[in-house]
Formats: structure tokens, sequence, C-alpha cells
């Protein structure tokens, strides 16, 4: 496939926010391609600019220099070729799982054959059959984020864009989550941008670990993580590929020590 056509690419991107007069350099030369149908993980020290990146590819921040593009075309809005999940579910309450999920769908004025034909197959998909008629408020935090992944592939995105999805979520339910996201993304085969603070979390789920420098955020490492699915936590190559990932991560965060102490002087 031709790089240029297909896939996503962050050229040289910059992001600056001014707070209370402040000017706060997010992110500086974020550069980076990720293949269609590629799972890549991002990681980094807090307040690196890992939501902000992927905040820029959603279209709900616009870079201040840089350029970003989807499949050859310029990222300048939000769009349904990319799916954003969040951490905190962001499901209406009052719809029921089915309308959650075919929101979208009812905005885009889909014809309601094919509303429901697609709802119908994304509650399949994401294991909440018998669950349709119910309301988020009588789901657990996991069944919550399923809702809220199969809203975002119901669109059909080329990308999905998913903000610590399971950070709300306890450590068992967390694990049980990865598996289901990997099943989805092999069965909707679909293009992942996962942040996460967890570095098992990415060694689980990842082709590429992408690990951002302490802010202005950029690429500071990509490793890739070559490990057949699914993956065994306990193999000692899991086990390499996690200690390589988290001595990048200790020296950023020894930066970023080290920069916050000279910040109190």
């Amino acid at each position: 496939m031709d790089g240029h056509d297909s896939g996503v690419r962050l050229d040289n991107v910059c992001k600056t926010f001014t707070r209370e007069k402040r000017v706060i350099e997010a992110v500086a030369g974020f550069s980076l391609f990720v293949e269609p149908q590629e799972f890549v993980c991002i990681l980094g020290p807090s307040g690196c600019g890992k939501t902000t990146v992927l905040r820029m590819i959603a279209g709900l921040e616009t870079p201040t220099s840089g350029r970003i593009s989807l499949n050859g075309q310029e990222v300048k809005e939000p769009g349904r070729d990319r799916g954003m999940v969040f951490q905190d579910f962001a499901l209406f309450p009052w719809r029921t799982v089915r309308k959650n999920i075919e929101f979208g769908l009812e905005i885009a004025k889909k014809p309601a054959d094919e509303i429901k034909a697609t709802s119908d197959r994304f509650i399949d998909l994401v294991g909440l059959k018998s669950f349709e008629d119910a309301h988020p408020k009588e789901l657990s935090g996991g069944m919550k984020q399923r809702v809220g992944i199969a809203r975002a592939l119901a669109n059909d995105p080329s990308i999905l864009l998913m903000d610590e999805p399971f950070g709300a979520v306890d450590a068992q339910t967390r694990n049980l989550m990865q598996k289901e996201l990997l099943r989805i993304w092999q069965a909707a085969r679909k293009t992942v941008m996962f942040v996460t603070h967890s570095v098992e979390e990415a060694v689980y789920l990842a082709d590429r670990i992408v690990i951002m420098t302490v802010r202005p955020g950029k690429v500071r490492e990509i490793i890739d993580v070559p490990l057949p699915r699914p993956r065994d936590r306990t193999s000692a190559e899991f086990i390499r590929v996690r200690a390589k990932v988290l001595a990048e991560l200790e020296e950023e965060f020894d930066k970023t020590q080290a920069l916050e102490k000279s910040r109190e002087k």
C-alpha cells in the first residue's frame, strides 16, 4: 500500500495553548506514520500531550503548525472517518444500548433498515446481545465501554482513536476488555491508535509502541512488538519487551522530575 494514500500521517505537528496569558507548548515536532489496520499504542509521562495528539487526529483540536492527514486527506475538522472512544464512556444516559450505538447513523440520516442491521451487527460483535434495551445505568463499566466501542465502529471509521478506554475499570475487567478489543479489532480490521499509561497493556495490545518525551511531546522512541497473538504476559519475550519500554519511560520520568526541580528553584 502506498503510505501517501492510506493510513494516518503526522508531519512535524506542533500544538500550543494559551492559559492565563501563559503560552504552553504541548506538542512539538511530532511526526508519525501509522499503517492501515495497524494497532499503535502511545505511552509517555503525564502531561506529555498524548491526548492532544489523539484529539488533533480526531479534528477536535487544530495543530498550531504541521500537517495531519488520513488516507491522503488533510484533517481539518471532525469526520465520520474517525471514531473516538473516551475513558469516561460518554454515553447518553437516556438512550438504550441500541439507541446509543445508532446515534451517529441517525445523524447521518441512514435508512432505518440499515441502521437496525448495523446496530444488530455491532451489538453481536461486542457481546451485548440481550442487553440492547438496557440503559447505561444498568450496565457495568466494561459493558459501557463495549457500547462506546460499538458506537464508534458503527460509523465505519477508517481509524479508531482510544483515549485510555479501560482506565476507569478494575484490573480484572481491564484484562478481559483487552482480549475483547483484540477480538473486535481482528474482526473489524480497523486502524487503532490507543493512549495508555500501562506498559503491560501496551505490550499486550500493540504492533508498535510510540514513547513520547516530556512536554512538549514528540516521538522519543518507537518499539516494535513482534510477538504473536494471543500474547502470554508471563513469557520471556513479553517480559523483555516490557523491560525495554519501561527503561525508555523511566529515562523520560527522570527528565520530568529534573525539570520540575529546576522550575522550583
